[in-house]
This record gives C-alpha cells, sequence and structure tokens, in this order.
C-alpha cells in the first residue's frame, strides 16, 4: 500500500473540509460589513487546520486542492447540491427549534381530519393572489385524502386590512366557522370593510361577537405568534405550507402537495 492509498480517508477528510469551509463561508459570512477577501481567508485556515490534523506536508496539501479544484470546475453541480444540504440541515434545526408549537392550531382554525397521520401547515394572508390560487390545490388535496389535518396560520403581512382580515377570521374560528369565513373571503374581492363583513355574513357568523373579539389581545397575541414563528422559521412569504420537516413557499401546486404529503407520510 503506497502513502497515497495509506492516506486517501484523511485526503477525501480534508477535500469535504475544503468544500464545505468555503460554500459555509460564502453563504453565512455578513458580505454587507466584511470583504468577500474575508470567507476567503477562513476557509483556507480551516483546510490549513484539517491538513495538519491529517499530517499532511504543504506540497500534499497543494496537490490536493488542486484536485479539488478541478473537480469543482468539472462537476459545479456538486455546488448546488451541498448549499441544498446545508439549507435543508438548517431549515430543519429551525422547525425542531419551534417545537409542538407549529402544529398547534389556534383553537378552530383547523379542518381536514383532526386525527390525520399528516398534519399541513399553512401561512396564509388573504391579500395574497398565491394563497387565493392555492385554496382549490389544499381542498382537492383533502377531498382526495381522508388522512390529513390542515392547520391554518393568519399571517398578515401585506397590509392593514390583511390584518383586519385575519383578526376576523381568528373571530370565526372561536365561533366554529372558520373554514366557512376562510373560503368565503379567498372567494370575495380583496380585504376591506366590506368585503370582511360579506365574508362573515356569509359563513353565519355572529357580527357583534366577532366585532368584540378582533379587538382583544387574544386575538393580536396569535397573530404577533404567527409572525414570530415565520422569522424563527426563516421564510417570508405567503403561501408557506409546512409538512413535517418539508418547507414549500409560494402556490407550488397540487402534485407537490401531495409528493410533500407522501415524503411526511413516509418519514413517519
Amino acid at each position: 500500500m503506497n502513502n497515497m492509498t495509506s492516506r486517501m480517508p484523511l485526503i477525501l477528510i480534508l477535500c469535504a473540509t475544503l468544500l464545505l469551509a468555503a460554500i459555509g463561508a460564502y453563504l453565512f459570512w455578513p458580505k454587507d460589513t466584511v470583504s468577500l477577501q474575508e470567507p476567503a481567508d477562513a476557509a483556507s485556515e480551516d483546510a490549513a487546520k484539517a491538513a495538519a490534523a491529517a499530517g499532511m506536508s504543504a506540497d500534499d496539501r497543494k496537490a490536493t486542492e488542486a484536485i479539488v479544484r478541478a473537480y469543482i470546475l468539472e462537476n459545479p453541480e456538486i455546488i448546488t447540491e451541498a448549499i441544498g444540504v446545508l439549507q435543508k440541515r438548517e431549515a430543519t434545526q429551525r422547525l425542531s427549534a419551534v417545537g409542538s408549537k407549529l402544529t398547534e392550531p389556534f383553537p378552530g382554525a383547523e379542518f381536514g381530519n383532526p386525527n390525520g397521520d399528516v398534519t399541513l401547515v399553512e401561512f396564509t394572508d388573504y391579500n395574497c393572489g398565491y394563497c387565493r390560487s392555492s385554496v382549490a390545490d389544499v381542498q382537492k388535496l383533502i377531498d382526495s385524502d381522508s388522512n390529513i389535518r390542515v392547520v391554518i396560520r393568519e399571517l398578515p403581512i401585506l397590509s392593514a386590512s390583511s390584518r383586519d382580515a385575519a383578526l376576523w377570521a381568528l373571530a370565526a374560528a372561536k365561533q366554529g366557522k372558520h373554514k366557512a369565513f376562510h373560503d368565503a373571503m379567498f372567494s370575495g374581492g380583496r380585504p376591506d370593510a366590506q368585503s370582511i363583513r360579506a365574508a362573515a355574513s356569509k359563513a353565519g357568523m355572529n357580527l357583534p361577537a366577532a366585532e368584540k373579539f378582533v379587538r382583544s389581545r387574544e386575538a393580536m397575541a396569535e397573530v404577533e405568534s404567527n409572525i414570530a414563528i415565520m422569522q424563527q422559521v426563516g421564510f417570508g412569504g405567503t403561501p408557506t405550507f409546512i409538512i413535517g420537516d418539508q418547507i414549500l413557499e409560494g402556490a407550488v401546486g397540487l402534485d407537490a402537495l401531495k409528493a410533500a404529503v407522501a415524503k411526511a407520510r413516509k418519514a413517519g
């Protein structure tokens, strides 16, 4: 066995260190406060430490770095793959930090099967056109799969009228009318005082009770909690669907939702 072969595991460790250190430095270094040279210097320092720990000479290190550089240039797609792995890992960690709070709905703000084996959490804004276009997809999903639980989290981030509609949706949930209000709101015009009241009436809500509730601390706290979850998980728009450890942003369509449900179900 020659010297290079005997050191192959150490060389592989160095290769991984070089690639991940460079990508990690590029992704997460605060580029608005430092030059781009600093991430490169940090990656080089990490690589030097790995080489020293592996007992590699300076010549061995240079040869290995040349091999790694040539491989990356010939196969640049591995950078995208590595970034995807890093982002997924970060997202999983953030979801774990949120814990069960994510899937515990505001009382009444859920539909589908309350005992379903897969929970789909949707963050939505009644001013969001993509949310509006996703309503039919979510409905088709639960119509085709009787073992899905849907939790709606009101996330009014687009305008003041979004917040008004969200508070009324929570009032609807309090009255056991959330799904009816949700559908009526998205099937009507954009949120304003008139369209919100029209949706509430269509849903059969007690309007005086709702008017009182939308001014309550309980309603405000729920909206603030949902915004905090958004910030903690790290997404910035609606609709956002979270299914298991998967985060799907935007109007992804029925097939993507089904695939995410199947993956979550397989993961158990």
